[in-house]
């Protein structure tokens, strides 16, 4: 059973596992409004379909993401404010996260911003040792705002994460493995094997236990993530209107180094 929900995002199922692939691979699979979209009906695909026991997100071309598209940063719908842009955003991020299914990244390449809170969201996460990640938003004078804060702390600790958050900079493949971030690092020609071999492992075990194993463990941390979503929310709608993404904006445009100022 296969079903392509988009040309930007493809969905396939071998062996109970619902492969979800980002196909924008021109783009560095950059996440405009058409690929969100394309993405949030493959997460409710994924999490609804009977045939799919486990899945699998992964990507075509050189990275798994570069996350947002920077040409498109900032853009609203009419009518549209940025806290309500926000929400729609998380929508999909809270129904990752509270599929009973378990969810594997394969990520190869850069995985960056709302991409690396895509993968940091999925249960395990495999890594080609070709990968950089990180969170670049502080560069934009804004933060994550899909969950990217409580689960950097959790997984990482609260001293990376504000590593990780405040300075923008990337990390490779064997730090992420050290700091928790991912949980194998493989070759690049290795990585869509590896990741599915496991997902075809875990898809093949008894769904409700399965199941239950995933709901105890996040249960131990679902309410610390939760209210680091909400203080995400609020604090994102309140950077979209700050001096400081006004100039970085302004920076970029005329490309010279933004100018921060204590305000």
């Amino acid at each position: 059973m296969s079903g392509a929900t988009s040309d930007l995002v493809v969905t396939s199922v071998d062996r109970g596992v619902g492969v979800i692939t980002l196909n924008r691979a021109a783009k560095h699979n950059a996440i405009n409004d058409e690929m969100h979209h394309a993405m949030t009906a493959a997460v409710l695909w994924a999490d609804e379909s009977p045939d799919v026991r486990c899945v699998l997100i992964r990507a075509e071309g050189k990275s798994f993401s570069s996350g947002r598209d920077t040409t498109v940063l900032g853009q609203r719908t009419e009518g549209e404010s940025d806290y309500d842009f926000i929400r729609g955003h998380q929508a999909m991020r809270i129904r990752q996260h509270d599929s009973t299914k378990p969810w594997i990244a394969a990520i190869r390449g850069h995985a960056l911003g709302g991409a690396f809170e895509l993968a940091l969201t999925t249960d395990i996460r495999i890594a080609a040792s070709d990968a950089r990640m990180g969170f670049p938003e502080v560069r934009f004078g804004i933060m994550t705002d899909t969950g990217g804060a409580p689960l950097a702390t959790m997984l990482a600790g609260p001293s990376r994460a504000k590593w990780l958050l405040m300075t923008g900079e990337l990390i490779d493949a064997e730090r992420a493995l050290s700091w928790g971030l991912v949980d194998e690092v493989v070759a690049p020609d290795e990585l869509d094997a590896t990741a599915l071999d496991l997902a075809v492992r875990i898809a093949a075990g008894p769904p409700l236990a399965v199941s239950m194993i995933k709901q105890i463990v996040d249960g131990v941390w679902d309410g610390q993530w939760r209210a680091g979503l909400r203080a995400e929310l609020l604090a994102q709608s309140a950077l979209f209107a700050s001096a400081d993404y006004a100039e970085a904006k302004a920076a970029r445009r005329e490309d010279r180094p933004p100018i921060f100022k204590r305000t």
